[in-house]
């Protein structure tokens, strides 16, 4: 049999049913019916959607936002461990807690150099055309397989824990999977031919320097908004990096897509969207939801200060 990323969504859909029951059945939560039926929408969307009719997926979509946007997500309670547990678990496990975490990338790279060679019967043990998700997959099963081994914890905890961390971050958690899609609707509905429209416009292209600012900065703006760089990427790139960086000035397009990116991540640092990258860590560490974002503005602005004369130096040699 062959792993693919189809397993996978199976996978997160089955932990998100999983989410979706615990939530019901917490008679602490105030808002258990609204939030459960919020996670047990997303989990039919990875269990089932590859059945569904498109039209039916957007219905889901929009009954989720409409969940949310009426405050329907709402968090349980939750019965923490004392600050003595806690210790006493860092002084048995000391830097052991970072094996799981470490053999996720490790076993990510492994799985995706190797895949070539994991062939039985004629038939490769992980889908070619997805192997490093179908890899990541994989790592994230064994080192949780490992965490339970080292802590002494069975899957339920890690099921407890993750509609634990589900619940700190709400609705935000799905925002990295519409926001990737969000690019794209974008392309299709003629964002980056507005984009260039209004550039052009409004701001003096003939400078070579001012087109390399609005893009790099454009870059950066339009992921803030959408929380997601591959979201950003086709609309700025559409409609000022091709037609004007690379069609009018003659730039090095690969250049202008690696350093384009850059910025965009430049962005992601700067904003609640990237739920995933600034939202998780704050509630791993229950802390104040913007202050991974407060320490990385410094970060961000040097770095995209840099883009911008990094790329009109460099895409054109």
């Amino acid at each position: 049999m062959t792993l693919t990323i189809q397993h996978l969504y199976y996978l997160v859909g089955f932990v998100l049913a999983v989410t979706a029951v615990m939530t019901l059945r917490d008679a602490n939560n105030p808002k258990r019916w609204s939030s459960g039926l919020f996670w047990a929408l997303y989990a039919a969307v990875f269990l089932v959607g590859n059945e569904l009719p498109p039209v039916v997926v957007g219905v889901i979509a929009v009954a989720m936002a409409l969940i949310a946007g009426f405050g329907g997500v709402g968090s349980g309670r939750h019965a923490p461990r004392s600050d003595a547990e806690y210790l006493a678990s860092a002084k048995r496990l000391g830097n052991k807690l970072f094996a799981p975490a470490l053999a996720i990338p490790l076993i990510t790279m492994v799985g995706t150099l190797s895949a070539s060679h994991l062939v039985f019967g004629g038939t490769p043990l992980l889908d070619p055309k997805a192997t490093t998700l179908v890899s990541l997959g994989v790592g994230c099963v064994l080192a949780l397989g490992l965490a339970c081994w080292l802590t002494r914890e069975t899957p339920a905890q890690g099921m407890r824990e993750s509609r634990r961390l589900t619940d700190a971050l709400g609705w935000a958690l799905v925002l990295p999977q519409m926001l990737g899609m969000l690019g794209l609707v974008f392309s299709d509905a003629g964002v980056g031919k507005a984009v260039a429209y209004v550039t052009t416009t409004y701001i003096n292209m003939d400078i070579r320097f001012v087109a390399v600012a609005v893009y790099v900065l454009g870059m950066a703006l339009f992921t803030v908004v959408m929380g997601n760089g591959f979201a950003a990427f086709p609309v700025m790139t559409g409609g000022v990096g091709v037609p004007i960086l690379v069609g009018v000035y003659h730039g090095d397009p690969a250049v202008m897509a690696a350093i384009g990116m850059l910025s965009g991540y430049c962005g992601t640092l700067l904003t609640p969207m990237a739920a995933n990258f600034n939202l998780v860590p704050a509630a791993l560490l229950e802390i104040d939801k913007n202050a991974v974002i407060r320490a990385q503005v410094p970060t961000a602005l040097a770095l995209l200060t840099a883009n911008v004369f990094l790329l009109y130096f460099l895409m054109f040699r």
